[in-house]
């Protein structure tokens, strides 16, 4: 709770109850529809690999697919940031909405009705462009928005929001409706959802902020774009946390690829089974991401991704193999997928930092931050590819695990210029 002299000191007017708690009153509506939109996104994340691949491609093929997905996830993440500085983030959202609907529809009717390779490689490449923009574009709304000293809790009810969908509701969608309706019908419910997101957010927020460009009328997209890259060589901690983000998240895709047969093949639970244990970790991340958003702020940001993120998400990682592997318990696997989901949030207020890393470039800064969270998307799946024939389930997990680590040690570089309370 920020203190009268403080709020002062800010010129921040008396709060409200959203405001108090760390969600700008103002982009409220915005949140809904990301939690809506990103429950759509989210609902294939848990069945959509083993979908494939009962459409007859190979494992091979299938990573191929993902890895695709996660290049133009990558790239939508690098635009989001530097396109909403320039066009504003409404503009950016809107696009990523429309680009998101039509190659899924596409998606759907060309390639998985036909079974057509071809067209499910290019329309849902393509589709990967469609989120990071609409999320992402959201997230600098919210930089624009919240005041700097509730920033990382506003960054927290961010990816609650996110997290909630993806996949956490999301695949809780899919295990009640393909029993009921099916696989493919699913995937169309899931548009449904990802057009009535779109729809609250763009319609209930109606901040004039978001509708503006938010860099000199003088700067063009291609010049925002080259400043993000330019800003990663004058500032180094930028581009660290770049790939401390990428690191982040890259294992979470990753296991969507390697983790269904595992637990379903190797330990032996069953689909309804496996959903459950990917919907723990992914409601206990939920909880974390807002939990650790205030404990960033009071115990330090750099601090806490350092530790609670990347060192705990090493061991984590190595847990949610382990113990379900050696005890085949249910219940166990739940609790082990709830610690994996808690140390995954410990990264939450690395977007708070980031921006604070370049004070005075924080769109760019807030670039190379998406650029690092969608290439996530890209590196997971790339990672899988590569090395899942080589090492095996066990060695992927080995090589996440210490992805994490190495993660923790670039995070405690991460000092601001400024701002002491970012790196004790």
């Amino acid at each position: 709770m920020i203190d009268t002299k403080t709020r002062s000191q800010h010129n921040v007017p008396p709060a409200n109850i959203l405001d108090r708690i760390g969600i700008p009153s103002v982009l409220v509506w915005g949140f809904i529809g990301l939690l809506l939109f990103m429950i759509g996104d989210g609902v294939e994340s848990g069945y959509l690999a083993p979908y494939l691949s009962e459409l007859h491609f190979s494992d091979k093929a299938v990573g191929s697919v993902f890895t695709l997905y996660g290049f133009a996830a990558a790239l939508a993440g690098w635009l989001s940031g530097a396109l909403s500085d320039v066009w504003g983030p409404r503009r950016v959202i809107s696009i990523g909405l429309v680009i998101w609907v039509a190659f899924e529809v596409l998606f759907l009717t060309l390639g998985i009705k036909n079974a057509n390779y071809t067209a499910i490689l290019i329309t849902y490449g393509l589709r990967g462009l469609g989120y990071p923009l609409f999320a992402y574009g959201f997230l600098v709304w919210i930089t624009v928005a919240a005041p700097k000293y509730r920033l990382a809790s506003a960054m927290g009810w961010f990816w609650f929001a996110f997290t909630g969908g993806l996949p956490t509701l999301g695949s809780q969608v899919a295990k009640y409706a393909i029993p009921r309706i099916g696989a493919y019908n699913t995937l169309w419910a899931s548009t449904g959802l990802v057009v009535l997101g779109g729809i609250v957010l763009l319609v209930g927020v109606r901040d004039k902020r978001g509708s503006r460009r938010l860099v000199a009328s003088q700067e063009e997209p291609l010049k925002a774009l080259i400043g993000s890259l330019e800003l990663a060589y004058r500032n180094p901690k930028t581009l660290v946390a770049c790939i401390v983000r990428a690191i982040n998240t890259a294992p979470e895709f990753g296991f969507f690829i390697i983790l269904p047969a595992f637990f379903q093949t190797t330990i032996g639970f069953s689909q309804s089974q496996y959903l459950n244990v990917l919907g723990a970790i992914f409601l206990s991340n939920i909880i974390w991401n807002l939990l650790f958003g205030l404990i960033g702020d009071r115990f330090g940001w750099r601090k806490t991704v350092a530790i609670c993120g990347g060192f705990g998400s090493a061991v984590s990682t190595l847990a949610l193999y382990y113990v379900p592997l050696t005890t085949h318990h249910y219940g166990l696997s739940i609790l082990i997928g709830m610690f994996y989901g808690a140390t995954l949030a410990g990264y939450v207020p690395l977007s708070a930092l980031t921006p604070m890393l370049a004070p005075d470039h924080r769109g760019e800064a807030l670039s190379l931050l998406s650029l690092g969270a969608s290439a996530s998307m890209l590196l997971g799946p790339a990672l899988v590819t590569l090395f899942l024939g080589l090492a095996g389930v066990v060695g992927m997990m080995w090589i996440f695990a210490a992805l994490y680590f190495a993660s923790g040690l670039m995070a405690l570089v991460l000092r601001t210029p400024n701002d002491t309370r970012t790196g004790v």
